[in-house]
């Protein structure tokens, strides 16, 4: 169970395997409104670039194309916990962007899945 403390008291969520998109979207949403509200969409893109920038820079370390700069190095943090911590930073920042457009994730992500399933059936299997 996850606490959040807002201004106006606290509320759970209860985060098991079970837990939907559209609960991340909702208490995402409930946490912006209770610190300031959503920002410019471009603004909220540029977040989302620069933890994309970021996690890119520490799957770079991961895969061996950019050693660790010297002063992370005693980072306490593994490479995969950093991976994890900016990879969820990015969707934060997305799923800011897909509620300040009213978008349901979770339906547009079926609706992808089904969108390759039939249209790549055959695209990516070995012959």
């Amino acid at each position: 169970m996850i606490i959040i403390h807002l201004t106006s008291g606290a509320y759970a969520i209860n985060m098991n395997k079970k837990t939907k998109l559209s609960d991340f979207q909702i208490q995402i949403d409930k946490w912006i409104e209770s610190h300031g509200g959503y920002w410019p969409p471009l603004s909220m893109l540029a977040a989302l670039l620069e933890e994309l920038g970021e996690f890119a820079r520490e799957m770079n370390m991961k895969e061996g194309f950019k050693p660790q700069k010297q002063s992370n190095q005693k980072n306490i943090k593994n490479v995969q916990e950093r991976l994890r911590e900016e990879l969820s930073d990015a969707l934060f920042a997305l799923i800011c962007i897909a509620n300040y457009y009213n978008i349901d994730l979770e339906s547009a992500l079926q609706d992808t899945i089904q969108k390759y399933s039939t249209r790549d059936t055959n695209r990516f299997i070995e012959k």
